[in-house]
């Protein structure tokens, strides 16, 4: 009489089962999205983007930035070929009580699903050091950089405007 041992095996071909069905098992939660932040980029425009007609030294942009986030965006520079050099400008109160345009330290905040106003007489981008003459009707395009590095690319129209002469804090020349 030959006698097996089923017990053993039973428990050999168990286990070999229960290894290949927890291959098939679910893997621990991980997110079907792993958190990719959005660049900042994405949730602004432009309305109303425009330049000041000029034909040498400086000129300004103007438009209306608008934020579709959740979050403060910041821009902390700009860039064009129009000009050799453009600063972010705000427009204060001197000592003297006259107005007076300067660098806007930090740049601008567009803050979470609002906007923010460029504006002859108030902030605005300086171009300074022009590298053509921006005569109206053309088309000047521009790059913001933000603080988290995207950045935002969009064109802007020269329009004629008498105003926009306001006085410079600092070294500013005109007639860069």
């Amino acid at each position: 009489m030959t006698r097996t041992h089923t017990a053993p095996r039973l428990l050999v071909l168990a286990a070999a089962a229960l290894l290949a069905l927890s291959g098939c098992a679910a893997s621990p939660e991980v997110p079907a999205e792993t958190a990719v932040a959005t660049p900042a980029a994405d949730s602004l425009a432009i309305q109303d983007a425009w330049v000041k007609a000029a034909e040498t030294g400086m000129s300004a942009a103007f438009g209306t930035l608008e934020n579709s986030s959740d979050t403060d965006i910041t821009v902390v520079s700009a860039d064009s070929e129009a000009a050799t050099m453009i600063e972010l400008h705000e427009t204060v109160e001197d000592d003297a009580g006259a107005m007076v345009m300067q660098q806007k330290e930090g740049g601008f905040v567009v803050p979470a699903n609002g906007s923010y106003e460029l504006a002859p007489g108030a902030n605005h981008m300086m171009l300074m050091g022009l590298t053509a003459a921006l005569p109206a009707g053309t088309e000047s395009t521009f790059t913001l950089t933000l603080s988290d590095g995207s950045e935002f690319e969009f064109a802007a129209p020269a329009k004629d405007y008498a105003g926009a002469n306001e006085s410079y804090e600092g070294d500013m020349d005109a007639d860069q």
